[in-house]
């Protein structure tokens, strides 16, 4: 059998594309049995349980926060020891925990097994994934591997939500629920097992780095004010993005508009992101990233307050919901680009996952605080909120790209401030 090759591609046999074509079945099927379903099943497992739908919503907010708690052991585990094990655990647990969420009776069994889920996802979902991706490709293939598997995941909503729907109202929500268990586990376990596989040791010499060569890149990027500069920034762009899915809908109703209308005009995000993304990856091509995600974060803070202003027209609507769409996802591809391209990828999932800690708490946190301000004064705020965070991101981008970079220390090669990122 032929050896394997390098990062990049170079040798007789790479299995980086074949691994990318898994992934992208795995995230899409993986995201919509463990993330989307759930909008679908809300309403009818709040019936049975007889319990409101913001108990019901709350078990979902667990499920991501479980989901923080796993990022930084999840990144650990995968910079010393790949992705196949751990993704194919995670999928096996998932498939288990799904098939327990058919059986549940009551709230206190909802939370469990949703905690249980949310622990299972972190081991599944786009940070492990991105990680095995980012360890396989070179700088110059990696924006088109990462975009592959983030375009096709980017349909889970539209495919999942409609089948979650059809089968609800044909089987009931537990029996659903057995279905999506039977379907991620048939999907999800055998790619992962049989195609996941670490890069080759003997081509790329940052599997060779030690322990202590790994913490040594880790407090690297933990004491660089360009980390925590990008991390406000995704942090605020985080915050933005779920107030904006959580509320859109009712600021849609609340301008007049039929909630058939509002409904379809917000699952334009979903293929919006995929829109973004396309952008993204042809444009930074000849400007810097940091410039395009900025800009793309303006116009965002744009259309949120144009929203405000026009909304109530049903063109009005469209137009300000497909402006702030572009933003969709591009964080998913964003983050690869700039911590793998300043901190090389020795320690990349380590540091990934430290970032997605405040990332994922702003994305719990944020429909809570947007639903205090609906109270109290009604959308304005909420979308004016919106507006603000997404210029706090775009100006975090700005001024992480103006910070000046000190002496590379990483191990693995960090690049210079003249960096394209």
């Amino acid at each position: 059998m032929a050896a394997d090759p390098g990062v990049g591609g170079h040798g007789p046999v790479f299995h980086g594309w074949r691994i990318v074509a898994a992934l992208a079945v795995t995230q899409t099927v993986g995201y919509g049995t463990l993330y989307y379903a759930f909008a679908v099943l809300l309403q009818p497992m709040a019936t049975t349980l007889h319990a409101s739908t913001t108990t019901v919503t709350g078990a979902l907010t667990a499920s991501i926060l479980a989901g923080a708690v796993m990022a930084v052991p999840v990144g650990r585990w995968l910079d010393r020891h790949g992705g196949r094990a751990l993704m194919t655990v995670g999928s096996i647990a998932a498939t288990g925990l799904l098939l327990a969420w058919s059986q549940v009776r009551t709230v206190a069994q909802l939370y469990a097994i949703l905690i249980g889920v949310g622990l299972a996802s972190a081991m599944v979902l786009y940070e492990p994934a991105f990680a095995v991706v980012v360890s396989w490709f070179d700088p110059a293939r990696r924006a088109k591997a990462l975009l592959a598997i983030t375009i096709v995941a980017g349909f889970a909503s539209a495919i999942f939500l409609p089948l979650t729907g059809a089968l609800v109202t044909r089987y009931g929500w537990p029996h659903t629920l057995l279905i999506l268990a039977a379907l991620h586990g048939i999907v999800t376990v055998p790619l992962h097992v049989l195609v996941v596989r670490r890069a080759p040791r003997s081509t790329h010499a940052a599997r060779h780095r030690s322990a202590a060569d790994r913490a040594a890149v880790v407090r690297a990027a933990l004491r660089d004010t360009r980390f925590w500069v990008l991390g406000v920034a995704f942090v605020a762009e985080g915050a933005a993005m779920t107030a904006m899915t959580v509320h859109l809908v009712g600021f849609l109703t609340s301008r007049g508009h039929p909630v058939t209308f509002a409904a379809t005009v917000a699952g334009l995000l979903g293929v919006l992101s995929v829109t973004g993304r396309l952008v993204l990856t042809g444009a930074q091509r000849r400007i810097r990233i940091t410039t395009v995600v900025a800009a793309i974060f303006t116009v965002q803070a744009v259309a949120a307050l144009a929203l405000l202003a026009a909304g109530g027209s049903r063109i009005g609507a469209v137009a300000g919901v497909v402006a702030f769409g572009l933003g969709f996802g591009i964080s998913s591809l964003a983050t690869p680009a700039l911590l793998a391209g300043r901190y090389g990828t020795v320690a990349y999932a380590t540091i990934a996952g430290t970032l997605t800690v405040p990332i994922t708490l702003a994305r719990a946190g944020a429909p809570l605080g947007a639903a205090a301000l609906l109270a109290t004064g009604g959308y304005t705020p909420v979308l004016t909120a919106i507006a603000i965070a997404c210029l706090i991101a775009a100006t975090g981008i700005v001024t992480r790209a103006a910070t000046p970079s000190p002496v590379p220390v990483a191990p693995d090669g960090w690049v210079s401030d003249g960096a394209r990122t």
